[in-house]
Order: structure tokens, then sequence, then C-alpha cells
């Protein structure tokens, strides 16, 4: 497989404790915002994420990776629910947007620890926000759309036994929406100033490459990727595709023509959040 050149999308640890209920805050309407709840901890510091609640819920969340090159960023969750979650939210999801630890300090092995334990802390908490633990969603972008594939198809039997130590729950979701994913690290990881967070030893990338994880028992995938992405290229989701489907996964590739990294295009955005609610509402249930 040829190299895979990285793009910075900016859009995008104990599991103790019980998630705080839904306050009176609305935002874009009626959604409800939960900011800030606290999933866990490390070095001191609190990992984050906020939960975004439609006015009908469908009882259905999907897990938002605000990941760009493998960095999390804030952002007001009422301008997340205006230009990212529409889409979403309209059809009854609940929408979780999930920060992890950033480069430079901490690399991609970390980052991919992280929003494995908010999605631990989500499954055991899912009562209350209304969700089922059993029909939660997780997309993103470049790093993002990495992040979501890891956590979709890394089989619980593969997640260290430090990991392990921190959640009681099972891991898995029940669909998952890539954006432009890089999807081998074996090849790119080591020194790296446009991406630190690429600096880890390259025997650990195996790892956290989701090209080496597709079987049968992987939920249902869509990969949608621009032919004109200069920056990821679309052989990435070509080749994630093929392996899905070699292994009978339900999946689907879409590549958007001239489609570039980010979909800055406000069409090629559209469109790609509409195929997006789509699947979920296929897969999980809902409007």
């Amino acid at each position: 497989m040829g190299r895979v050149v990285l793009a910075v999308l900016c859009v995008g640890i104990a599991l103790g404790g019980r998630a705080p209920e839904l306050e009176a805050q609305s935002t874009n309407g009626d959604v409800g915002v939960v900011p800030d709840v606290v999933y866990g901890h490390k070095d001191g510091m609190a990992l984050t994420f906020d939960v975004l609640r439609p006015p009908d819920p469908n009882g259905a969340a999907v897990l938002y990776m605000v990941s760009g090159g493998w960095v999390s960023r804030w952002v007001d969750p009422s301008m997340l629910a205006r230009r990212s979650f529409a889409p979403l939210l309209d059809r009854g999801f609940t929408v979780i947007a999930v920060r992890h630890g950033s480069a430079p300090r901490y690399k991609v092995p970390e980052a991919e620890a992280d929003v494995r334990r908010a999605l631990g802390f989500v499954r055991s908490n899912a009562a209350d926000w209304g969700v089922d633990p059993e029909r939660l969603g997780v997309f993103g972008g470049s790093a993002g759309g990495h992040l979501s594939l890891m956590l979709g198809l890394l089989p619980d039997d593969e997640i260290s036994d430090s990991d392990l130590e921190t959640r009681t729950v099972s891991s898995g979701v029940a669909a998952v929406v890539a954006y432009y994913p890089p999807v081998d690290l074996r090849p790119i990881a080591g020194p790296s100033e446009r991406f630190p967070a690429l600096d880890f030893p390259p025997e650990q990338a195996a790892a956290i490459s989701p090209i080496l994880y597709a079987s049968a028992d992987d939920p249902p995938t869509l990969l949608i990727h621009g032919d004109a992405d200069d920056l990821v290229h679309h052989r990435n989701s070509e080749v994630m595709y093929t392996a899905l489907k070699d292994e009978g996964v339900t999946t689907e590739m879409v590549i958007i023509q001239g489609g570039d990294h980010g979909f800055t295009t406000p069409a090629h955005r559209v469109r790609a959040q509409t195929l997006m609610a789509e699947w979920f509402t296929r897969h999980l249930g809902g409007r």
C-alpha cells in the first residue's frame, strides 16, 4: 500500500461515576445541551464530551470524533448543532461530541485509547440521556474517521490489558461512518513535523491500523471520500471497503466526484451529511 498523506481537519482513565442529568439549556431550536461531561482523567486533566439531545429523541446516539490530525479542539456545541449535526438531530439522534488528548503531547495510540474510554462511559451511562447502549453509532472525518473505524472494527479481545482495566462493558458500536480516513498507519508512523501525533514507535502502528481488523462481525460501515482529496488519497477508503466486503460486512463506499479533503464545497458537504444521516437511520433506527 502506498504512502498515506494525512491532513488536519479541524471540524473535526477509569470509567467510574455517573453522567450529569440533561440541563435545561437549548440551542438550535429546542436541542438540549450538556456541555463538558467528564468521562475520565489523565495527567491531572479532564477528558470531556458534549451531549446534544434533540427535542424528540429516537433513543439512538451517534458519537462524533472531534479530531483532525489527532488534535481535538473545543468548538461551541451550539455551532456544531447548526453546522454539522442538524441532519442527525432532525432525525432524532442524540449526538455526543468526543474530545481526546491531543498532539503534540499525546500520540495516536493515546487518542484511540481516550475515545474508546469515552465509548465505554457512554455505554455505561446511556440511560441518563435516554439512549439505548445497543444503538450507538460513531463517525468522524480524517483522523476522526480513523478513530471511528478503530472503535467499530477492533474486537474486545484485541484491546490491551491496560485498556481493559478502564472499562467494564463491551466497547462495540452498531454502525460506523468514516469520511476520508487514513486506514494504514504502518508506512507513516515515526517522526513527523506536520503531524506530531504520528511520532510514536512504528511497531505500535499495526495495532491502530483499521485495515488489519476487517472481520465478519464488524458493524455496518459507510466510507465517504472525494476523488480530489490530495491529503488522504481515496485509495484508503477503497482498500478498506474491499477488506470489509471480502469479510461479508454490510458496507458501502461513496466517492464524491470533485470532493476535496474536508468537503469544502457546500454541495459536497451536504451530500456527505445526508448520506451519513441516512446510514445511521437505516442501521440504528429512527425517522
